[in-house]
């Protein structure tokens, strides 16, 4: 089901029907900062499965997830005075951080090196969901067999109708994937350069 939103004013009924949905197992799509991103519940396993379906991703490669607030990402990552002192001047906004992971993390997010990917994305929407669901959600993007990234709601909502019960579209996007950066052992890496600007590595 296609429902247009605003991401900077989110429609508290709106939030409420996205909540309810990843408590239920489903698949949602809803707005970032970035690209839309392709959500569930990270604590359920038969759901993230059907993302790697839809996606057509292999297993072996970790999907990240959104968090509230620091403190929900303390749960779920290591945090180190020097990663937290570099997150602070980034977040809210359009990055992607590795971090090591903690216990709480389900196994098939987590990479061998037992590393995870957080994101805080500056956008009403997509935080007001994490709040009323009150655990973190799966974010990643949805692309096509060729790796094209789907950046138009009403087209995947066409496309995945059946798969995804609601697609809270806030018009096409026309940005850009996150930064992603990995701090470990108080040196940090960068991944890949995305919307996020990385002047604060030189």
């Amino acid at each position: 089901m296609l429902i247009s939103v605003h991401s900077d004013t989110p429609n508290l009924r709106h939030i409420r029907h996205g909540a309810t949905a990843l408590k239920n197992g489903k698949i949602i799509v809803y707005p970032t900062d970035t690209l839309y991103g392709l959500g569930c519940d990270i604590h359920n396993k038969s759901a993230i499965e059907k993302i790697y379906r839809i996606k057509m991703m292999d297993k072996k490669k970790p999907l990240s997830f959104i968090c509230y607030d620091y403190s929900q990402v303390a749960e779920y990552a290591k945090i180190s005075n020097f990663a937290f002192k570099i997150m602070k001047s980034i977040l809210p906004g359009p990055y992607t951080i590795i971090l090591p992971a903690t216990n709480r993390v389900p196994k098939m997010l987590k990479t061998k090196q037992r590393t995870v990917g957080i994101r805080i994305p500056e956008n009403e929407f997509a935080m007001q969901l994490v709040k009323e669901f009150g655990s973190p959600i799966i974010s990643t993007t949805i692309t096509t067999d060729e790796e094209i990234v789907v950046s138009d709601p009403d087209t995947i909502n066409e496309k995945y109708s059946k798969q995804i019960s609601y697609v809270f579209s806030d018009g096409i996007s026309a940005s850009e994937p996150s930064t992603i950066i990995e701090i470990i052992d108080n040196e940090i890496r960068l991944i890949r350069q995305g919307k996020g600007s990385t002047e604060f590595l030189n």
